[in-house]
């Protein structure tokens, strides 16, 4: 049974990777090991359940041992209509109150970022907590009640798409990770992940 207060993880993989060359991004291998795995190993100690957000490669996914949710959303001609579809589709299949959504490409993301998101949520009665460092936010690091799921459907309904503009639309909150920057470092190009492989 789920915990009345618990946390869904999210990890949103469902893009066309495009600046990689139109791979899979969360599949490629940092250090021997796919980079979605990375993202799992530091988020499942943070949350009661976890989904994967995949339009592509379903079964590699659903080999890592967690719920693999494809967009129920789309564009007018078939394409994917983003992060914020992986969003709604996944807000739909969670069984927990709160739901936490990171990207596939952020391997080394904050051990403490649901934490210090929820306690910004619940101090300020948002709806929705995104982090920040520094000027930038970060839109897809972010905690926000399953009851926006709602409210998402219409604005995708009326072809919104930009998470930030979305979060405009709710009572957010942004949390300060300007002790962790590095941890929101995310490898989009291969000449990031060689760059990563050389750092080890």
């Amino acid at each position: 049974m789920s915990a009345p207060d618990g946390v869904c993880g999210l990890i949103l993989a469902g893009g066309l990777g495009r600046r990689m060359g139109g791979v899979d991004k969360g599949l490629q291998a940092l250090r021997g090991r796919p980079m979605v795995q990375w993202v799992l190993e530091r988020l499942i100690p943070q949350v009661d359940e976890i989904l994967i957000n995949a339009n592509q490669n379903l079964e590699t996914y659903r080999a890592f041992g967690h719920p693999v949710i494809a967009d129920t959303v789309q564009e007018a001609d078939g394409g994917f209509a983003g992060p914020l579809a992986g969003l709604h589709a996944s807000l739909e299949r969670c069984a927990q109150p709160l739901l936490a959504c990171v990207p596939c490409d952020s391997p080394f993301l904050p051990a403490d970022l649901v934490a210090r998101l929820r306690a910004a949520l619940e101090a300020e009665n948002a709806q929705l907590a995104v982090a920040r460092t520094g000027a930038q936010a970060h839109p897809v690091f972010a905690l926000m009640r399953r009851e926006v799921r709602a409210h998402l459907g219409e604005f995708l309904g009326r072809g919104g798409r930009k998470m930030d503009l979305w979060y405009a639309t709710l009572a957010f909150t942004e949390v300060a990770f300007d002790d962790e920057v590095e941890a929101f470092s995310n490898i989009n190009t291969r000449a990031e992940l060689r760059g990563h492989e050389a750092a080890r």
